[in-house]
This record gives structure tokens, C-alpha cells and sequence, in this order.
């Protein structure tokens, strides 16, 4: 796990390109769940910034960390000075502060899970919100996903991150707000659903695969003979689905 979570750097400028940023609802949803305006937030797997935009856009001074320095630099060009960024893991962060919203997008699970839930309170107010967004984007067509699955099954078993604590999919919570409804040091954990649909074509959706761990931590030979089988199955234009999930809870 720890290799695919430092592969995106050398794909910097790729993720920045082929990787969707996320619809204004989900910063709604949090800022509803709130209920009083927040005025600083951490933001922990930052990235080139796709969530960092849906926070720093509504005047919340957002501090914005990622252990990639290629991943910081990226981020730095396509959003304000005024956003601070800082280099770090999660386990590298000292609470020399306390913020009102702390939130991840499509990173936590790339986290140490020994002492995760301390070190996310720690860097909370009372009362303060924690967020986590993430979930799956892809074909919407179920032929489409097939034909990719098929191409790419001589070489992966999956591209899916598993459940770290091995909640499965048909569960109605899911992780992890599995792990934050057993943790004392949270309360009031709902989970939300944002459906979004865009369309991509064949070869934007063959630069979002290049963006992804499973497939940059292959070979390069490798991994160049897996997207040449699915660029082969693809149609011109892909109807794609994402279901963003955000978890929220507040610190007691």
C-alpha cells in the first residue's frame, strides 16, 4: 500500500489534467452539516488541490497537505497564494493548532490506520467536522466495465482499493463511517451520496487510468500492454458514473 500511495508525483500534471474535480454539492453538504461557518480547515491528501478548490472557493482558509512534493507543486499552480500548503503524511502533522473542519478527498485510506483516529481528533476543535470524501468512478455502461475488466484481467485482479477494514460493498454504511461510529471520539456520523455523471473520451479515460496506484505501480511495459488492450475495447466516448461519498462526523 505504501508504494501506490507515493506513485501519483511523477504523474503530477496528468492527475491535474484527467482526474474530475468535485461538484459544489459535496462542499454544501458539509458546510450544511456544519452548521456555523468554518474559518480554517486542514486538508489532509490534498493532492493538486481537486478538493482544496471546493473549500478555499468559499472563503475558508484551507491548509493543504500531501506528502508528494510533485503532487504541492502541481497544487500551487492552479489555486490562490493565500492557500497555505505544507508537506506531510497525516503522521508527519503536529497539532500546533486546532481547526474547525478537517477533510480528505480520496486519501484516507492511504493512511496509517494505528492511531488514525487520535491524530484526526487531535488536529480538531470541540465540536469541530471531519469529512471524508471518496468512492468509485467509472463506465456507467455494466458491457463497457466488463470489456475494460476482461482487457486488463491477464495483468490485475482489480483497480479497486479494498474496504480497509473489510466492510463489504452491500453494506449500507461504509468505511469509514464503520470506524468512526466505533470510535469515541466522534459523534453524529452520517453518510451522504452525490451521484455525478460526465463523459470522457477513450483516450481522457485511458489518461484518468494513468493517474490511478494500481496501474502506476505496474511496469512500464506492463502497464503500457494493459492500456493498449483496453484502449481497444473502448468506444470513442465513455458515459462515465461517479458516486461520491462523504462521511461526516463531528469531535466531541
Amino acid at each position: 500500500m505504501a508504494e501506490r500511495a507515493l506513485s501519483f508525483g511523477a504523474v503530477a500534471e496528468a492527475y491535474e489534467r484527467y482526474r474530475p474535480g468535485y461538484p459544489a454539492e459535496l462542499a454544501e453538504k458539509v458546510l450544511d452539516y456544519a452548521g456555523a461557518p468554518v474559518a480554517g480547515a486542514l486538508e489532509i491528501g490534498a493532492g493538486t488541490g481537486k478538493a482544496t478548490r471546493l473549500f478555499a472557493g468559499r472563503g475558508i482558509a484551507v491548509t493543504a497537505t500531501d506528502p508528494d512534493p510533485a503532487m504541492l507543486a502541481e497544487l500551487r499552480k492552479h489555486l490562490p497564494a493565500d492557500v497555505e500548503t505544507r508537506r506531510g503524511a497525516l503522521e508527519d502533522l503536529r497539532p500546533d493548532r486546532r481547526y474547525g473542519l478537517v477533510y480528505s478527498a480520496a486519501a484516507l485510506h492511504w493512511t496509517d490506520p494505528a492511531g488514525r483516529w487520535p491524530r484526526i481528533a487531535a488536529l480538531l476543535a470541540p465540536g469541530g467536522v471531519f469529512a471524508s470524501i471518496g468512492g468509485p468512478i467509472g463506465p456507467a455502461d455494466p458491457v463497457v466495465r466488463k470489456a475494460v475488466d476482461d482487457a486488463q484481467a491477464p495483468f490485475l485482479e482489480s483497480a479497486e482499493v479494498p474496504s480497509p477494514d473489510g466492510t463489504p460493498p452491500e453494506n449500507a454504511l461504509q468505511w469509514p463511517g464503520t470506524e468512526l461510529e466505533q470510535s469515541e471520539l466522534f459523534a453524529d456520523v452520517r453518510q451522504v451520496v452525490v451521484q455525478e455523471r460526465m463523459t470522457f473520451s477513450a483516450d481522457e479515460l485511458i489518461g484518468l487510468f494513468s493517474t490511478v496506484s494500481v496501474y502506476r505501480v505496474l511496469p512500464d511495459s506492463v502497464r503500457e500492454q494493459v492500456f493498449s488492450r483496453i484502449r481497444q475495447v473502448l468506444p470513442e466516448t465513455v458515459d462515465m458514473v461517479a458516486d461520491h461519498t462523504a462521511h461526516l462526523a463531528r469531535r466531541r
